[in-house]
């Protein structure tokens, strides 16, 4: 596929993927502070298909939600053309997937083939890949053939410079735009130097943008230093990781700013994107370093919730006015979401305030299954569902249709599922038709079941086929576990 984005990977200064430090906040200062190119953390493409794309519009960000509500990944549209998102994968159909999720969100897309955590390692990902040449080049090339971004891997050498030059090599084949080289093995740790040769001889044997990275504990002390290491790597580029973490602004040409204004502008964002207080926590704890045993240092330790982080700052005020803004902004997107469902409301549809609670009903039984049992003992056609999401707080309202009549609840609820449960419930109470709930006495769809489970033990003892067709099998299955959908 053609990539019809323009990022590109030489001569740039680059914000490296950092475990709880290259969140949103941290990669907003680093552009700020003048880097060309930020990298997010490493995030694992299991637990982001388990992910739900949402519109923030409070904030103004795009959230991948995990279904336990914790927001996963956060971008916005000041970064959209310069975030590269790293995943840990060691699947090219899961990689892509994840891919094809965020590509519209980010510009473009990076596997991580060097962490050497065993976190990443024992499931055969990060540095684990590199013992594996024939799942990098699938997954590599997976995603280069099937997404429009720019595709980039972050590998470490191999423990000799022939075979790190020939993986690359062969990494490079699989028409990636770029590779960064942490320069040291596996087992290396930052205290090793960094082998800046065997970078140099991957520069020198590959045509695509080599991404130099390591260079924090030997070389980049301030902005002057990232030259001096890209000359000595002869890289297209640099990635910055620990010196960035301990003071994002050695971006910035003019030189470092005051450590106290670094933090401050740390903080506008994390309030400002509403970033967890323990992430925050973090990278100002990873700011401070030899500052941690000072008084403020003590009192950031202390810190439980992002107010009290402001209030340490003396940023108390910043923090209220921005929380009350952001309050003042939810009411009106409510007010006015509220004004358009009116709007929107269609006279002819049977509402009732219902919900639908499970526990009110028989394992397995549902009033759903129950309204499907009517219309086909009526010989209507069986009932469609249609289900909108309010996109503010992320609920859900169904509209079943029943011989050509509409019912709902003015209900909201937190799944698909719950919805059209409730609309089912509105339906079959007008009609006056029993809904299975336990109060009813004897339920005649749990006999049915019964009988149905009776036949297969017969049919099991005279060594019948169990197999059942599925139409029959959809009359009377239905899932009672329902899955939350994150509110904001």
């Amino acid at each position: 596929m053609t990539v019809n984005t323009p990022l590109c990977f030489r001569g740039k200064k680059i914000l490296a993927p950092m475990v709880r430090v290259g969140t949103l906040p941290m990669r907003l200062l680093a552009l700020d502070y003048g880097a060309d190119i930020v990298y997010c953390e490493e995030l694992i493409d299991i637990k982001m298909l388990q992910c739900k794309r949402v519109i923030n519009e409070v904030l103004e960000t795009v959230d991948f939600v995990a279904p336990n509500e914790r927001i996963v990944f956060r971008t916005c549209e000041r970064e959209r053309e310069r975030v590269v998102f790293q995943m840990g994968s060691a699947d090219a159909e899961r990689a892509l997937a994840v891919a094809k999720l965020v590509e519209s969100d980010v510009a473009g897309i990076d596997i991580n083939m060097g962490c050497p955590k065993e976190y990443s390692t024992k499931a055969s990902m990060g540095a684990a890949l590199l013992s594996d040449p024939d799942k990098i080049e699938s997954i590599l090339t997976t995603l280069v053939k099937g997404i429009c971004k720019p595709v980039t891997c972050k590998i470490r050498i191999l423990p000799s410079v022939e075979d790190t030059v020939n993986l690359v090599k062969r990494i490079e084949k699989t028409g990636i735009a770029a590779i960064a080289v942490h320069g040291r093995k596996k087992e290396e740790r930052p205290q090793h130097p960094v082998h800046c040769d065997v970078i140099k001889a991957i520069s020198e044997a590959v045509s695509i943008p080599v991404i130099a990275n390591g260079g924090s504990h030997d070389f980049i002390k301030e902005y002057a230093d990232i030259e001096t290491f890209q000359k000595a790597t002869a890289a297209s580029s640099v990635m910055i990781a620990r010196a960035a973490m301990w003071n994002p602004s050695v971006f910035r040409k003019e030189g470092f700013c005051p450590l106290k204004d670094v933090m401050q502008d740390y903080i506008k964002y994390a309030v400002r994107y509403d970033n967890h207080y323990t992430n925050t926590k973090y990278c100002l704890c990873q700011m401070l370093r030899e500052q941690l045993e000072s008084t403020q240092g003590k009192k950031l330790h202390a810190a439980q919730s992002t107010q009290e982080i402001c209030e340490v700052f003396e940023m108390g005020d910043f923090y209220e006015e921005t929380t009350a803004i952001f309050e003042a902004k939810k009411t009106s997107l409510e007010t006015k979401m509220q004004d358009e469902d009116d709007q929107m409301e269609d006279p002819d549809v049977i509402k009732m305030a219902v919900r639908f609670d499970k526990r009110e009903y028989p394992p397995q039984i549902t009033p759903k299954m129950y309204l499907l049992e009517w219309c086909r003992k009526e010989k209507h056609p069986q009932p469609v569902y249609e289900t909108v999401q309010r996109p503010l707080d992320r609920l859900f309202c169904s509209v079943v249709t029943v011989a050509e009549r509409k019912y709902r609840s003015t209900l909201w609820d937190k799944s698909k599922k719950l919805a059209e449960q409730a609309a089912a419930i509105v339906c079959l109470r007008t009609l006056g038709v029993p809904e299975g709930k336990l109060c009813e006495g004897e339920n005649h769809l749990i006999n049915k079941r019964k009988r149905g489970d009776q036949e297969c033990l017969i049919s099991r003892d005279h060594g019948e086929d169990l197999a059942e067709p599925s139409h029959k099998k959809a009359n009377f299955i239905e899932e009672t576990s329902d899955m939350d959908v994150p509110k904001m």
